[in-house]
């Protein structure tokens, strides 16, 4: 009895789900984003503040990871994208980018057999510069995609070896190859079209996009795809964001008039 009073009594824990349960009733029948962009920010200074290693700090963002995707599942969000590694992420040092392909690579492979992303019908897609990947991250990633290829409830990208800019040139390349290759007119080069060569042709603007970690930049996430989504920067390092944190968040995308430059 005393054991069972005291888990009843834990005021932290009980204010906490109260107040996750209040915020669940003011954005359950909200207008949701389709498409959420997260920025998963802060594994490093987690794992420095409280005296771990590096590598130790982006396995705890791992764990949190899974919970975040199952919060969004929730709310039904159609799709998903996960800054996770940028082209400018291979400058840190050998020991740190080797663990975190070996992360990479063991976690593409489970997203290829977990039971939650086919039950939901998740299609799995990776974007970036993957030819700068180790063959074995680009082997993982395949696997990953073929097991989930006939889906399309939703759609889960992780922006990986991915630079924004680096994206907007890879458009212009190939723009370039098509018009003297006399398959388009200069005046047919329009937002759409440019739209259509981007990583992300296939599915649609991000509505919102979140930043942990307290920083105020979008460090060249998604820098077309974003003119008009909706920017919140929690000030949480991304392994220890709660879920009302998230709540939070897609309450005030909710709260927001968006005008399209209307």
């Amino acid at each position: 009895m005393a054991k069972r009073i005291k888990r009843i009594y834990n005021p932290v824990k009980f204010i906490y789900s109260l107040y996750e349960k209040y915020l669940w009733r003011q954005i359950k029948s909200g207008p949701q984003p389709r498409h959420i962009g997260v920025i998963m920010d802060g594994n490093r200074r987690f794992a420095k503040k409280i005296g771990l290693p590096v590598e130790t700090g982006h396995k705890y963002g791992l764990k949190k990871l899974k919970e975040l995707l199952r919060w969004m599942f929730a709310l039904d969000i159609k799709v998903i994208t996960l800054f996770s590694f940028s082209t400018e992420n291979f400058n840190r040092s050998d020991s740190e980018v080797s663990s975190l392909m070996e992360l990479f690579r063991e976690n593409f492979l489970k997203l290829a057999e977990d039971p939650e992303i086919h039950e939901k019908k998740v299609k799995v897609k990776a974007i970036g510069r993957l030819n700068l990947l180790p063959k074995k991250i680009q082997d993982a990633i395949k696997t990953a995609e073929q097991s989930t290829s006939n889906y399309s409830e939703k759609t889960l990208q992780v922006a990986i070896s991915y630079g924004g800019r680096h994206e907007i040139i890879d458009a212009i390349k190939k723009i370039s190859i098509a018009y003297k290759n006399n398959e388009l007119e200069l005046d047919d080069i329009d937002e759409d079209l440019v739209s259509r060569f981007l990583y992300t042709s296939d599915v649609p603007d991000p509505d919102l996009i979140i930043r942990t970690s307290g920083e105020e930049r979008l460090s060249g996430f998604m820098l077309w795809q974003s003119a008009y989504s909706e920017l919140i920067f929690i000030d949480v390092n991304f392994p220890i964001l709660r879920k009302i944190d998230l709540w939070r968040a897609i309450r005030t995308f909710q709260q927001r008039n968006r005008r399209y430059g209307q």
